[in-house]
This record gives C-alpha cells, sequence and structure tokens, in this order.
C-alpha cells in the first residue's frame, strides 16, 4: 500500500492594524526572527531543529510514515497589513505547489491566525478557502495556529481541524506541529472528522497579561490540556491579538469532539471558566521614569538584573522597535549598568560599523516611526563593539534558530547600553545582547522590547519583572486603540465599556 501523500507549507503572519509599517513580499523574502521565504526541499533545512510548527510536524513519528511534500513556508515580523502584492503572489505560488502535488491525502499549514491583508480582513481564512476549493472536501486540512490567531468562522468552517499553540512565551511551536501530524494520522486511519464547537469570547485581553507562566492564564491552560481525550480529541484555547481592528479579533475557543453535544458542551464549559476570569487579565504598568526608578530601587543590591518589558515597541506585535521613551527614561534616571534592545535602526548600525569600535558618533537614534509622544534621541555615543548580526539563538523561544540581524553594534551614552540592529526582530533571547558584546547577567538593568516572549529565557535570570508603557504602536491596554470595525458589545479591555460604533467606517 502505498504512503499517504501529504502536502505541508506555511504562511505566517501577525497584522497589528493600528502600527505604523506594512508586511511587504520583500519582508517575506527576508524572513525577520524566522527564516527567509523557502520552497520545495528546500524548507526541510530552513526550519530543522526549530521552534517552529512546521519542524514539529515533520519530525514527529506519525509522519515517518508519510510522503511529505514540502511546498511553501515564509513569515515576516508583525507589522501592519499584508500588502495584497505580497499576499496575493505568496498565496498563488503555495496553491500552485499544492495543484502540482496532487493527488494528496492530506494538507498540514502552519499559519498564524491573525492575518489581515489590504484587502482581506481574515487572510487565513481566504487563503483556506482557496485551498479548499483546489483540492476538494475529501482531504483533510490540519493547521496549527498561534495562540494570538483571531479566529473567525470561515477558518473553522475551512478546515478539518484547527490546532493552537498553549503557551506564551511561545516554547510550544514545534510540539503543536506534532500535535497536528497525530490528529491528521487518525483522520487518515479512518476515524470520522470530528465536530466543531466554536466560540468567541466578549473582551479582548492585554497581551502582556497572557502570559501562560502566571495567572489567570497558567490555570487555564492547565485546564485546557486536561480536558482532551478519546471523546475530544483536541481543545484550543487563543488568547487573540487584540489589535486588528476587524470584527473577529479577540479571544476563542475551538473544540472538536466525537459528536456535536460532546463538542459543545466541552466550549460551553470553557467558556464559563474563562470568563469567570476577566478581572484578573489586568495587571500594574507602570510609566518609563516610574519603572526605572522602580528598577533602580529593586536593583540596589540585587545580584540578578531587573528586567523592564518596553511593551508599547514589541516588534513582535508590529512596534517597529525604534523609539525611544524608555531609553530617555534610563538615561534621565541616571540608570547604571543597564542594557536595551533591540533598537532598529539600519542607518546608526551603518554610521557606527563606519567610525568603528572606539569612535564617539552624533546620532538623531531611532524615533523615526511617527509614533505619537516619540522622537528621534539626539547625543552622542561611543561605539563600544559591532556585528554583522548573525548568530544563534538558544534560548527557549527561537529555540536555536539562527538570526541574521544584519549589521549591529553596542552603542553606549553614560552607563547604558544599546543595542542596534539592522533587522527588526524582539529581544526574546540573552544571545541578542551577547551578539554585540554584552553580558546580560552583568547588567543591573536590562529593558526589552518584548511583551511577554523574553520571559523565557529571562525569567529565569531576573531579580524582577517590570512593565512599562512608553509611547508605542502596541497599546498595552487595547480600549486606547481607535477602534472602529469590532463586533458591536465587544469589551476592549477587561470588564470595560461595550464597544459601539461611531458610525459606519469607510
Amino acid at each position: 500500500m502505498p504512503q499517504p501523500r501529504i502536502a505541508v507549507g506555511g504562511f505566517l503572519h501577525e497584522t497589528n492594524t493600528f502600527a505604523p509599517s506594512p508586511a511587504t513580499y520583500e519582508d517575506f523574502l527576508r524572513g525577520g526572527g524566522a527564516p527567509p521565504l523557502s520552497e520545495g526541499e528546500a524548507i526541510f533545512d530552513a526550519v530543522a531543529d526549530s521552534n517552529i510548527g512546521l519542524c514539529g510536524f515533520i519530525d514527529a513519528p506519525d509522519s515517518r510514515a508519510w510522503t511529505l511534500i514540502p511546498t511553501l513556508w515564509t513569515a515576516a515580523s508583525p507589522s501592519a497589513h499584508v500588502t495584497q502584492d505580497a499576499f496575493e503572489r505568496i498565496a498563488a505560488r503555495l496553491l500552485a505547489s499544492i495543484d502540482k502535488a496532487m493527488p494528496l491525502d492530506g494538507i498540514y499549514l502552519d499559519l498564524h491566525g491573525a492575518m489581515v491583508t489590504q484587502r482581506f480582513y481574515d487572510g487565513e481564512g481566504e487563503l483556506l478557502r482557496r485551498v479548499r476549493a483546489l483540492v476538494g472536501e475529501e482531504v483533510p486540512i490540519v493547521v496549527s495556529l498561534d495562540l494570538h490567531g483571531n479566529v473567525t468562522p470561515a477558518m473553522v468552517e475551512q478546515a478539518d481541524m484547527l490546532i493552537a499553540y498553549r503557551t506564551y512565551p511561545h516554547v510550544d511551536m514545534a510540539e503543536t506541529g506534532a500535535r497536528c501530524a497525530k490528529a491528521l494520522a487518525k483522520l487518515l486511519g479512518g476515524s470520522p472528522r470530528p465536530a466543531k464547537a466554536f466560540r468567541q469570547l466578549d473582551f479582548l485581553m492585554p497581551i502582556a497579561w497572557q502570559c501562560t507562566a502566571e495567572e489567570p492564564c497558567r490555570s487555564l491552560y492547565a485546564g485546557v490540556a486536561a480536558m482532551e481525550s478519546e471523546s475530544l480529541p483536541s481543545v484550543s484555547f487563543l488568547t487573540g491579538f487584540p489589535a486588528a481592528d476587524f470584527a473577529d479579533c479577540g479571544p476563542c475557543i475551538v473544540v472538536y469532539g466525537i459528536d456535536s453535544v460532546t463538542a459543545e458542551s466541552a466550549a460551553d464549559t470553557l467558556m464559563a471558566r474563562i470568563a469567570a476570569q476577566e478581572p484578573a487579565f489586568a495587571g500594574r504598568v507602570l510609566d518609563p521614569d516610574a519603572g526605572v526608578r522602580e528598577a533602580m530601587r529593586l536593583a540596589d543590591g540585587a545580584t540578578r538584573p531587573v528586567v523592564i518589558a518596553d511593551t508599547q515597541d514589541n516588534p513582535g506585535a508590529g512596534g517597529n522597535s525604534d523609539t525611544m521613551g524608555m531609553l530617555k527614561a534610563l538615561i534621565a534616571c541616571g540608570a547604571e549598568r543597564a542594557a536595551i534592545g533591540n533598537v532598529f535602526d539600519p542607518a546608526a548600525a551603518e554610521v557606527a560599523h563606519e567610525a568603528g569600535v572606539g569612535a564617539v558618533v552624533r546620532l538623531a537614534l531611532g524615533g523615526h516611526s511617527g509614533v505619537e509622544g516619540d522622537s528621534p534621541l539626539e547625543a552622542e555615543f561611543m561605539v563600544e563593539a559591532l556585528s554583522d548580526g548573525c548568530f544563534v539563538a538558544p534560548g527557549p523561544y527561537y529555540g536555536g534558530g539562527r538570526l541574521e540581524m544584519g549589521p549591529s553594534a553596542c552603542l553606549r551614552i553614560g552607563d547604558v547600553r544599546v543595542v542596534v540592529v539592522s533587522r527588526k526582530a524582539q529581544m526574546a533571547d540573552q544571545a541578542m545582547y551577547r551578539s554585540v558584546g554584552i553580558e546580560p547577567l552583568e547588567q543591573a538593568i536590562l529593558v526589552n522590547k518584548s511583551s511577554v516572549h523574553f520571559r523565557a529565557d529571562f525569567a529565569p535570570i531576573a531579580e524582577a519583572i517590570l512593565v512599562c508603557a512608553a509611547p508605542g504602536p502596541m497599546a498595552v491596554d487595547p480600549s486606547n486603540l481607535p477602534w472602529q470595525r469590532l463586533r458591536p458589545g465587544m469589551r476592549t479591555s477587561p470588564l470595560g465599556r461595550p464597544f459601539t460604533p461611531i458610525a459606519e467606517p469607510a
């Protein structure tokens, strides 16, 4: 009997519709904290030994009995809308590869779940619609999703199973791919397609308080895993990405059961558990000066660094990673043995490389994104170290992936060191500091442009972790965003007022 033929691929983007910069085709070609666009057999090398859903699917025991046909895999750093040019070009190449691979016994796709294009609010729903139209109703389609997916009814309808990560920081991306392989194996083995239950919650969850190592998500996700059984083969709770202005933005539940009664009952139970925890999805946020002063107080006499999340300029959530609010606060407060990263400023990195180590350069650093309340920092900096930006990030989030940050530098102003890079990726691995000669363990204060992913590698070395809100496009409180297209009645913050459209958006 011939081996089942399974097409595999991926197309990932997390879209912040309030962010300053779109995702172009060139951004997907380069990657950005992920492997560059790869096709055919090159995919296997691109995702090998990494914390990526497709890697986990390929390496899963169930997959060894199949003929895997690689199509296309690509991802770009979170940003504003995916340009329609990028979406159409990549979707067309993915569909062409699937078409060429037919006949097929199954399809696995590694998607994000929160892609918004310049034409389609539901990027994944449109992609899955096209795939389903191509392969027909009989071919099972199983999809892995980011925990931050904004799942839509169309996505649930077009895929046989949507299976989401259960950790934030996302240390289980590869593991989720393996779970998808197990689910597909059951479908190929003759198990009937499961009944589906889908629920959308009625409030947005700030990403700073979605960490699954902390409450309330720690207990909620433990409960999600415990619900699965032979009668409930897959249960997913997605906290959603609260920065995509369309009707289906927000947290949701996707449950698959042996029958509708079982699936619907489980969805109702989980829905009630999550709703009861709504007040817990909020936390303490400090302004930049208060955060730095508190960090300095905690660092006095500490043996480990105090870590500050510069959450509103998180490039993993659509920020450009170049706002200067936290750096200005470190300088104004006289912080010592402090470091901040990453600051995305290719022009500054180029000046530093031209000047050389030991030079003093005058720069207008960062602040180039037009974020309200932010501006470049005009000052003199010492060039302490230079790097080509190529290194391995062995921490739990990047999972040993090779990062290419482009020409990079360590700039010093006073006793504050700045990691300057030429490509965007959030500061989620200690190696990102070490790549420009900064030893994070020797710092009193570390300011990371990240919301939660940094915790995977930095929480074990942190004296304390603080969350600060300097100006940036990823509002720590979603109610501060200028929403227009949410579902009426959706609360834009925990226990907040229901959203009411002022007028029909143009």
